[in-house]
């Protein structure tokens, strides 16, 4: 089915086709180009961050982070219980294992309050995730890793710009991780990056990236390394994209005030939150549908938009409900992570979504409720 409103869609413009067209006939059309080093250094100063290597995608960016960490076997790693499935899949690439911690059930992210119980002597870091573009509670975390001696990743790939506390999310961890896939705030296509303020950290995380080899002594090779870098014609894109970050955000915000002003008051409908201690850019704006006060449920709600082609995405599976995550979680219940999961829509976010299309979406929603 071909939606007349998308969940989303990226909003590419002359100037980022000109540092394409720039990228291609420059000849530089791999993983190394003058854009490459610009989009580093660009973004990391957008964060206040001093080191940015760029990746091939926000996985690896994960993936990388943890192997420059010296995550490996028989190490544990708390995730969230509902996450995407790459920040699991990135421990276990490594022979780490992930273990699983509940949501906050204000906030819908990683809860500080239950993480100290899943702590163990094997227990090497904590990913943060800030989900759908709402921030995690980073003082609570990063006080729980530094009395227990715990490096932090924060997993940024849905809230670029993001702020806990007047500081932008990606500045707390020991590594940052984002992601540039189609969907995301800025877009490079597919790529990621790593930011770190630790140099040596940084200089490890470029060596690895480029299959181990040492940055002096070309073709040699130290470590065991990955092929995990980006292309010159991602960076291109990406370095046009990042001159509108700003724009991308306060029409992502002011697209979630629209969707909070007609639904607020809509039974059954529980909002995207927004705590006082955070901006969040609303990367999917997110909505819980309570079956019983609504009088349907959330995929019976999400037919029927599909039906009037508005198109939805229902929330992650929990990871311990899935095959490859199950053995990790074994007896384990993440009742909050549950409850989200089973509740929860995405509905159309794009930075091109017109005020008219928020006002027939919310409507549609309205009239859901009231045709039961």
């Amino acid at each position: 089915m071909k939606y007349k409103i998308p969940v989303a869609e990226p909003d590419i413009g002359e100037n980022e086709l000109r540092n394409v067209i720039e990228a291609v006939k420059s000849g530089w059309v791999s993983s190394k180009g003058p854009f490459i080093e610009e989009f580093e250094e660009r973004f990391s100063s957008y964060l206040g961050v001093k080191c940015g290597i760029a990746t091939s995608n926000g996985t690896l960016a994960l993936h990388l982070a943890l192997a420059a960490l010296d995550i490996g076997h028989k190490d544990e790693v708390l995730v969230p219980a509902l996450t995407f499935a790459s920040v699991a899949n990135a421990v276990l690439y490594t022979g780490a294992k992930p273990v699983f911690v509940d949501s906050h059930p204000n906030y819908w992210c990683i809860d500080p309050c239950k993480l100290e119980k899943k702590i163990t002597k094997r227990t090497k870091a904590i990913i943060t995730v800030h989900l759908y573009g709402n921030p995690c509670s980073m003082n609570s975390i990063m006080k729980i890793a530094e009395d227990y001696d715990l490096c932090v990743v924060e997993d940024c790939a849905e809230a670029h710009g993001a702020e806990y506390e007047d500081s932008k999310v990606g500045t707390f961890g020991n590594v940052a991780c984002f992601s540039f896939y189609g969907n995301k705030i800025i877009t490079t296509g597919e790529g990621g990056m790593c930011l770190t303020n630790d140099e040596d950290l940084a200089n490890k995380l470029r060596v690895l990236r480029d299959h181990g080899m040492d940055t002096k002594k070309r073709y040699w090779h130290e470590v065991i390394g990955f092929n995990y870098r980006i292309t010159n014609l991602q960076a291109a894109l990406g370095v046009a994209q990042l001159e509108r970050i700003d724009q991308f955000i306060e029409k992502k915000r002011k697209n979630a005030k629209i969707y909070d002003s007609h639904l607020r008051n809509v039974q059954g409908v529980v909002l995207h939150p927004e705590m006082p201690w955070a901006t969040n850019v609303y990367w999917l704006y997110s909505i819980l549908i309570d079956s019983e006060s609504y009088g349907i449920n959330r995929d019976e709600l999400m037919n029927k938009l599909a039906k009037n082609c508005i198109e939805t995405r229902r929330f992650f599976y929990p990871m311990h409900f899935m095959p490859p995550y199950k053995k990790y979680a074994v007896n384990c219940r993440f009742p909050v992570a549950e409850r989200l999961s089973s509740n929860g829509i995405n509905l159309p976010s794009s930075v091109r979504l017109t005020e008219r299309e928020i006002h027939k979406i919310a409507q549609f929603i309205m009239l859901a409720r009231k045709s039961n």
